[in-house]
């Protein structure tokens, strides 16, 4: 062929018949063959062979098993027509005893009986018939298709091999294999993540959609501008770092378990298939492809979460739409109070994102208007919060309450009961928090007063009375209840310049804990707002007719979000899906829904310990002045219905 040849127009075969003649202008393969697949190439001993696909199939988004060969096969029939994997990859890597020895820009020498004594002794029985060949993969098979979406491929436009890098994420281990996650990075606008997002998800081939988006440091990445491996990418203004599984995680596992030879691609340097992207190879024997299910209901959609550290989320148009369907429910109104003048869309549904990222909770509430009785709490903030609460401890979160000193005992039998009764599933830590001195919200959020260690890495308050602009805590009369309110408010405010520590408030009026971030509204269009208006904000401001309906909705969307497949391996990374959600796991998450028997439950407990309705004073069966039957019964079956109105798919 003519050296003018442009030779991104060239097909994949015609690029591997340049590559076996070694044509110098092919030294990376990033931006070559658009539309179709390339492949990451791993060449173990034979003995070695299961182990590694059972790793491939612990780890699909770092591993998407293409074809696996035969033991001593060159070619590879259903990716490739006429290729030969000792020649038709630009450079190789060589490794002995897990150490890479050289790099090299053919294999045909490792074929022959004509090796030198080192490399007899290196492979198992000394010959190629003993290798065999997997084909994995790559990230570039996508890059076309990000560029036909309009979003630019900075490291093409930059004329640089991709960036990648190991990270502190570990793989699930197979056999010999265990090793650390490798990605790739790409700065994509902030604008076109959701355009990135989806035509990533559409090529599971290929890595699929990102397993992580924003502060690198959450991967473990302390400095973007020195990659592992590739080139280093520069970000441009208004970038956004994301990050896929790379099939060079492969490398990492020859490095760890130290096979006496092996060989793979160098980084880069793919092998290239005639697969088209965007769909599965032909069936054929030994062909393996991840589960794919291109129904647009399932493509991933981003929400950011954070900015401190920068940290985007990922959930499919279902789990979203169901989402918004909950938050449509508990915004009803029958107790006609104007909450609705508060709604925020998304709100539910980025706090449950959060949540779900979060390990560590602590959850507040009580709200003490019922001020010339004792208890003077109300029956709204409780439930809701041990709803939460059973639902975050069954997806092996840590949670903690936060009480006022004055209810200590009584919150402390209230959940004995609700753990006697099933209620909540397993007890609850309770704690308290008094002022004692500038420093004393640092030191109760992180440990040792150490911003960079904090004990929990999100707050919610549910129902719990807020400061107002004036440092006083009023109930919806305007009446100040301060004498029997300790100052957690000060968790929120310390909170909001602790990196990693998110919040959610939850109310019905305004003048809740949280309730904050939506003073302006409260102020302008509630009863009394301009006093009663709650002057601590919250990341997520989630308004409900009543609390309580928040706390449930919050369940029922983590729930959601734990059956999303999108979501769900996001959370993992892309590791450790092969099997989905076990049977076991996914009943105990149903199990600890919230329930009508439930919540009438947890509600008889609380007025046999003579907490009121808080809208009447009523001693009954009644929340802010509803009964719980029909209301607020009808109010949680439909959110159930929701929740469960399909069976939810194995991620």
């Amino acid at each position: 062929m003519e050296q003018s040849v442009n030779l991104s127009s060239l097909s994949p075969a015609q690029l591997r018949l340049l590559i076996r003649k070694e044509d110098p202008r092919i030294r990376t393969t990033t931006g070559l063959t658009n539309g179709y697949q390339q492949a990451n190439v791993v060449i173990l001993p034979n003995h070695l062979a299961n182990d590694f696909e059972a790793f491939c199939r612990r780890n699909p988004a770092p591993l998407p098993l293409l074809y696996r060969s035969q033991s001593g096969e060159t070619s590879c029939p259903p990716l490739a027509k006429h290729a030969d994997i000792r020649t038709d990859v630009s450079q190789y890597c060589v490794y002995e005893d897990g150490r890479l020895q050289k790099t090299v820009s053919s294999l045909q020498t490792y074929s022959t009986q004509h090796r030198n004594s080192s490399e007899l002794q290196a492979a198992s029985d000394g010959s190629w018939s003993d290798m065999v060949c997997f084909y994995l993969g790559c990230s570039f098979g996508f890059e076309g298709s990000m560029k036909k979406a309009g979003v630019p491929v900075r490291n093409l436009e930059q004329g640089t091999n991709v960036s990648m890098f190991r990270t502190a994420v570990p793989c699930v281990p197979a056999g010999v294999f265990s090793c650390p996650l490798v990605v790739t990075m790409r700065p994509v606008p902030a604008a076109m993540l959701d355009a990135t997002v989806e035509v990533t998800h559409l090529n599971p081939l290929a890595h699929g959609a990102p397993v992580h988006i924003g502060d690198p440091a959450l991967l473990g990445i302390h400095n973007l501008s020195r990659p592992d491996y590739g080139d280093g990418v520069e970000l441009q203004p208004g970038d956004v770092p994301v990050f896929w599984a790379c099939g060079v995680t492969a490398i990492e596992a020859i490095l760890s378990s130290k096979p006496p030879l092996a060989f793979s691609h160098s980084p880069g340097c793919m092998f290239l298939t005639d697969v088209p992207d965007s769909s599965a190879p032909p069936a054929s024997d030994g062909v393996h492809s991840p589960t794919w299910d291109p129904s647009l209901e399932l493509i991933p959609r981003s929400f950011l979460l954070s900015q401190n550290p920068l940290l985007y989320s990922l959930a499919s148009q279902r789990a979203v739409e169901k989402i918004r369907q909950l938050e449509t429910i508990i915004g009803e109104d029958p107790g006609q109070r104007g909450i609705r003048a508060l709604f925020v869309q998304d709100e539910l549904l980025r706090s449950c994102l959060s949540l779900s990222h979060a390990v560590s909770v602590a959850i507040t509430t009580g709200f003490p208007t019922h001020y010339q009785h004792s208890p003077p709490d109300e029956t709204d903030g409780p439930p809701g919060a041990i709803a939460m609460a059973t639902m975050l401890q069954s997806l092996g979160k840590q949670v903690t309450m936060v009480t006022d000193k004055r209810g200590l005992d009584m919150n402390r039998a209230i959940i004995d009961e609700a753990v006697r009764t099933g209620v909540l599933k397993a007890a609850v830590p309770l704690v308290t928090f008094e002022e004692g001195g500038t420093d004393s919200a640092l030191h109760f959020l992180c440990h040792h007063g150490d911003r960079s260690k904090p004990r929990y890495d999100h707050l919610v308050a549910i129902e719990r009375s807020g400061r107002a602009g004036d440092g006083n805590y009023y109930n919806m009369r305007g009446i100040n209840i301060k004498h029997l309110v300790d100052p957690i408010d000060d968790l929120f405010i310390a909170a909001r310049e602790i990196p990693g520590i998110s919040t959610t408030g939850i109310g019905d009026g305004g003048n809740e804990l949280g309730m904050g971030k939506l003073k302006e509204k409260v102020s302008a269009l509630m009863p009394k707002g301009s006093l009663i208006a709650c002057e601590v904000p919250a990341d997520y401001a989630v308004t409900a007719g009543v609390s309580n309906w928040g706390g449930y909705a919050v369940a029922c969307g983590l729930y959601l979000l734990h059956t999303c497949p999108s979501h769900h391996r996001y959370l993992r990374r892309g590791l450790g899906l092969e099997q989905g959600t076990p049977r076991e796991q996914l009943q105990d998450w149903t199990a600890n829904l919230p329930s009508v028997d439930k919540e009438e439950s947890i509600l008889s407990t609380l007025v046999s310990f003579g907490i009121r309705s808080g809208k009447t004073g009523n001693l009954a069966m009644e929340v802010d002045g509803l009964t719980f039957h029909p209301t607020h019964s009808d109010i949680i079956t439909r959110l159930l219905e929701v929740t469960r109105g399909s069976t939810p798919p194995n991620p």
